[in-house]
């Protein structure tokens, strides 16, 4: 009886020593860290998240960037992290899925080995193409590549890219070819298009839209299922090609362990930043809507994006190193 009466002691301590933990939580100042590169999207964006979170948690939130090896770095010193709400992880699908799948031994699963607080935004990439060609929507392009297979080509910001993968997933779907040109980033991708060294590219919405409005390139296209708040009058793609869905997003997540009273902090807090019109506008400028649900909904998000994402580096022919 006393065994039973002093385990049952220290169990009610060891949950009040947790609920009072939560309770004071946050006592100090709280580490974003963030798997890219300063002055990225995905750290523009967690920059304006960021702010506004620390507002809503009572203490500041920092970014600490630690990019490098497509996100690989930055996500595994935040999975090994201590999980006590003091290390959160901004989460892509480049660095959480894209960088991890192209690896032999995968080094951490989205799914299985972290904690999901929640998403808070979802980049829309445009389908654009050098005005030379006869293509004025998502369509023609098909019909074009299919007539001009030997010749067209797309550009690409370098294998495995979400460039690269957006326009693989477009050909599988759409049955057509194009020679996939990679390029050293982003930017000279879209460069080579603006310039007519490359017919088309998928490409973040902030990374064009400047080419856009001016002409240099015209966009038929983005990979939001839906129409996009953002991007106007320009169509998704799936209104041509059914089920084609390959957009960015970004949300947070927590070392595994995290306590639960903290990620629902953490979580009430981010849809607290979300909502406010500032961080909505930010968000905006880096072409981005606000994309939130509960934490369950981000884990079955990140689940079924995964198993997309699969799909999409085993038609690219992908070989993990």
């Amino acid at each position: 009886m006393l065994k039973v009466a002093l385990r049952t002691a220290g169990l009610a301590a060891a949950f009040i020593s947790v609920t009072v933990q939560a309770q004071d939580y946050p006592s100090r100042a709280v580490r974003m860290l963030v798997p890219n590169a300063p002055g990225s999207s995905i750290d523009t964006m967690s920059r304006i998240v960021a702010a506004k979170l620390g507002d809503a948690l009572g203490q500041p939130v920092f970014v600490e960037n630690r990019d490098g090896a497509g996100g690989l770095i930055g996500v595994e010193a935040g999975r090994t992290a201590k999980p006590d709400g003091y290390t959160l992880i901004c989460a892509s699908n480049g660095s959480m899925l894209i960088a991890p799948l192209l690896k032999k031994s995968v080094p951490y699963d989205a799914v299985r080995d972290f904690e999901h607080v929640g998403s808070f935004a979802v980049t829309p990439n445009v389908l654009v193409v050098h005005p030379d060609i006869p293509v004025k929507s998502v369509k023609e392009l098909i019909e074009y590549a299919r007539a001009n297979r030997a010749t067209i080509n797309m550009s690409s910001a370098g294998v495995g890219s979400q460039s690269h993968l957006s326009g693989v997933l477009l050909m599988s779907m759409a049955d057509f070819e194009s020679l996939v040109v990679p390029h050293k980033g982003g930017g000279p991708s879209v460069n080579s298009v603006v310039a007519g060294q490359t017919h088309w590219t998928f490409t973040p919405a902030p990374a064009v839209m400047s080419f856009v409005k001016n002409g240099r390139v015209r966009a038929i296209g983005h990979s939001l299922p839906r129409r996009a708040e953002t991007l106007g009058d320009i169509p998704p793609v799936a209104s041509t090609v059914a089920g084609y869905d390959f957009s960015g997003w970004a949300g947070l997540v927590a070392p595994k362990g995290t306590r639960q009273p903290i990620l629902d902090k953490v979580h009430a807090a981010l849809l607290k930043t979300v909502a406010l019109a500032e961080v909505r506008e930010g968000l905006a400028k880096q072409g981005a809507e606000v994309f939130t649900g509960t934490a369950e909904d981000f884990r079955k998000f990140l689940a079924q994006d995964q198993a997309n994402t699969v799909k999409v580096i085993k038609a690219a022919q992908l070989q993990p190193d």
